[in-house]
């Protein structure tokens, strides 16, 4: 029985998903075989029959046309970052001049939207326009602003991945495969596949509208580009977990409600610690899922701020001097019989298996630690990584006291001795099963164990999170191939279980760290252990294509090499891209508004001096200021002048590395050096005279 609050207003319960065509829907509005079909392609991968197809079509298209949808989308994750949808109609004319509403099982599998003017890396010529779009039986169709939309992966006519979920979703097979494979070892039989979940936190910044529009470099870029430090900033720990504004608790609560209806379990939402930024984090989901619903939240965030006369920033650091934002990957492994596998249990038998697992992660995070660091690479990441506001460049796993102990004790060869009773006996004094959450969480690890899975830390607010999971998953289905493969038909499994995870600690600890990530100390620490240190996008994308990567990526058919190096070459050219539109706002800005400005002040200066001497009055002050005014007037003309030159340099480089390593050791230099003069005119200059709102403006005044 659905629920009613007193009021006799819906509540939750009542509306929860009710613009998704969620297994209840489906149940309802489907055959019983059908439906049983669907759930199983839902649950197991089975492929779909085409006749099932047909008959799902045409329920879906009945219910969405009852929720007022006219068109439907195949709406999919492209290499821009960004979604994007193609919508028809359902409507076909009929003999009479009329129409009917249809929707064919064809076309619910397939569409063709334009594929030339997606990045593509070289993959495609532009002149190539064809491209297909697959639907993704096992992510829900939702209805939204008048259209069916039905998530798929996007290729190209001759094959080639030109999305980010595809990856992703074979990425999620083949983990199946293996972690399968390890579980048999350990008497499951029950089990039949195991998912990744992903329970990805979101944060954001929230602005005031009109505040928004006066300012070039937010509308363009997402972040100020120019911007002295406000009075106050985060010093106090005042906002974080702090009382909610009620502007922004009546946005949070619209958001809440928005979600909820697509079936989106937002679950948390706070004050987080820069004044203005929030949190919103929602319950674990399988991982294609998740991606999907992420990008829709984060849809939904900038659409429902806008109602509520605010700006929902995304980007990693709209505000130099306070926290950027960023997104924490919740990531863990379950079976379809019940089990979490990084849930250490209550029975030393699961805890063995749970080690086996750990170890496995370990050693993936240890071998691909390039990999992960690419997957978080971004021009608006590089602001926050190794800032002290986020985990560092270099890609560590936490794993806390007690958990250290245990897997000291694994190395020490002294974890497991043979018993009549039960399969395994831990043989030393660390404690036998693992309390959940009993070390405290550290915030500096970019990859930490929390409990019953881990939280990758890394990412930027604005990222996608099918990158950073489909290379997760793929690496650690790596690992658990080589497990599978060293321990299928061991005559001692025990002993050579043992001596498996003994070697793999042994070889790999050095990615553990349990210490704090801002100390200056760890970066010479990670040196002398051999872990890298990618402190920029440019460092860290250069290695997708190495041998290593390569090789897992093509074993495992997740990517191919030349998918491999377009990716790398968007990445770099995306880099490129975005820092050359940021100069360019710089330089615009800085003739058409801070300059014009500035002359300004120094005529009002000027005119004050005039008037103080006809009337015999000491200026002096004035003039001190004025030729402050003066000479910062003057650096900054120097400056853009040279900004503008390196921009101009920057046009004879073709290779999209060598560009990119160009952007980011001169252009993003010289952009620094005319923000630091022009932040200093600001402090001088008049908030009557200076072009657009201060740093306390947009922080405080929402």
């Amino acid at each position: 029985m659905s629920e009613t609050t007193t009021q006799g207003v819906k509540s939750v319960p009542d509306y929860f998903g009710c613009n998704v065509f969620n297994e209840e829907t489906m149940k309802a509005r489907l055959p019983k075989n059908v439906y049983k079909s669907l759930l199983k392609t839902k649950q197991l991968g089975i492929p779909l029959d085409a006749d099932v197809a047909e008959v799902v079509a045409s329920a879906m298209r009945e219910w969405a046309v009852e929720k007022g949808a006219t068109h439907y989308t195949h709406w999919f994750h492209p290499m821009t970052g960004v979604t994007a949808e193609k919508h028809d109609s359902f409507i076909s004319p009929t003999n009479d001049g009329k129409v009917i509403m249809e929707f064919s099982g064809k076309e619910l599998i397939k569409g063709e939207p334009d594929a030339s003017s997606f990045p593509s890396g070289g993959l495609r010529a532009t002149f190539e326009a064809r491209g297909y779009t697959a639907w993704d039986p096992t992510s829900p169709a939702f209805v939204k602003d008048g259209s069916l939309y039905i998530p798929t992966a996007f290729c190209s006519y001759t094959g080639e991945i030109l999305d980010k979920k595809t990856p992703l979703l074979r990425s999620m097979e083949i983990l199946s495969e293996q972690a399968l494979r390890v579980l048999r070892l350990f008497g499951n039989t029950t089990a039949t596949r195991v998912t990744t979940t992903v329970g990805p936190e979101q944060e954001y910044f929230l602005i005031d509208k009109k505040l928004y529009d006066q300012r070039e470099d937010l509308i363009l870029t997402g972040r100020t580009l120019f911007g002295a430090k406000a009075p106050k900033g985060q010093e106090l720990e005042d906002h974080y977990f702090g009382n909610i504004k009620t502007r922004i608790s009546e946005y949070m609560k619209d958001l809440d409600e928005e979600l909820w209806k697509l079936g989106i379990l937002s679950k948390t939402k706070h004050n987080e610690v820069a004044p203005a930024q929030h949190e919103m984090a929602p319950i674990f989901t399988t991982s294609n899922v998740a991606a999907d619903q992420n990008a829709l939240t984060m849809e939904i965030m900038k659409k429902v701020a806008l109602k509520h006369g605010l700006v929902c920033l995304l980007h990693e650091k709209p505000f130099a001097g306070v926290n950027g934002s960023g997104k924490h990957n919740n990531w863990s492994m379950s079976t379809n019989d019940g089990q979490n596998l990084l849930d250490p249990g209550d029975d030393p038998k699961d805890n063995f298996q749970f080690l086996t697992f750990l170890a496995a992660i370990i050693k993936a995070v240890d071998e691909y630690a390039d990999l992960l660091r690419i997957s978080v690479a971004s021009a608006g990441n590089d602001h926050r990584l190794g800032a002290n506001e986020a985990p560092p460049a270099i890609i560590s796993i936490f794993l806390g006291d007690e958990l250290q102990q245990i897997v000291d004790a694994l190395e020490s060869g002294k974890m497991i001795t043979e018993n009549k009773d039960k399969e395994f006996v831990i043989g030393v004094e660390a404690l036998p099963n693992f309390p959940k959450d009993t070390t405290d969480r550290n915030r500096t690890s970019p990859f930490a164990f929390t409990g019953n899975k881990f939280e990758f830390r890394a990412l930027g607010s604005a990222d996608t999170i099918s990158c950073t999971n489909y290379i997760l998953n793929t690496i650690v289905a790596k690992e658990l191939k080589e497990f599978a493969d060293e321990l299928e038909g061991s005559k001692d499994f025990a002993a050579d279980l043992n001596k498996l995870l003994v070697k793999t600690i042994k070889e790999h600890k050095r990615v553990i760290f349990n210490g704090n990530g801002y100390d200056d100390s760890w970066i010479e620490g990670a040196k002398k252990r051999g872990l890298p240190n990618y402190v920029s996008t440019v460092d860290a994308v250069a290695h997708y294509t190495d041998e290593k990567n390569v090789k897992m990526f093509e074993e495992f058919k997740v990517l191919t090499k030349p998918e491999l190096e377009s990716r790398k070459e968007i990445i770099l050219e995306n880099y490129s891209k975005i820092i050359n539109i940021e100069a360019l706002t710089m330089v615009d800005m800085t003739r058409k508004q801070i300059v014009p400005s500035a002359f300004t002040f120094s005529k009002q200066l000027a005119d004050a001096m005039v008037s103080k001497k006809e009337i015999g009055v000491n200026f002096d002050a004035e003039k001190k200021l004025a030729d402050k005014v003066s000479s910062l007037t003057n650096q900054i003309l120097e400056a853009v002048d040279t900004l503008d030159s390196k921009l101009i340099d920057s046009k004879d480089i073709t290779d999209a590395e060598a560009n990119a390593r160009f952007f980011r050791e001169y252009v993003f230099s010289a952009m620094q050096s005319l923000r630091a003069v022009v932040d200093e005119l600001e402090t001088i200059t008049p908030s009557t005279v200076w072009p657009y709102p201060t740093y306390t403006d947009l922080l405080f005044r929402v």
